[in-house]
């Protein structure tokens, strides 16, 4: 099955396997935010996936 390229593209995988992820809602209106909040809004966070997910989305990448 082939990868599904507009959604690999927005993830991450390590190499231990583990699939990261931007946070959601951070591209925009973030001036009234905290500059604490917009510093996390910039990490990534763990994206959960079953296996069949990752064989699904993910086949040709590592």
């Amino acid at each position: 099955m082939k990868t599904n390229k507009s959604f690999a593209k927005r993830l991450k995988v390590t190499r231990n396997g583990k699939v990261l992820a931007r946070r959601p809602g951070q591209n925009h209106f973030n001036s009234k935010e905290s500059g604490r909040s917009q510093i996390k809004k910039g990490t990534t966070t763990a994206f959960h996936m079953t296996h069949k997910e990752k064989s699904r989305f993910l086949s040709g990448l590592r």
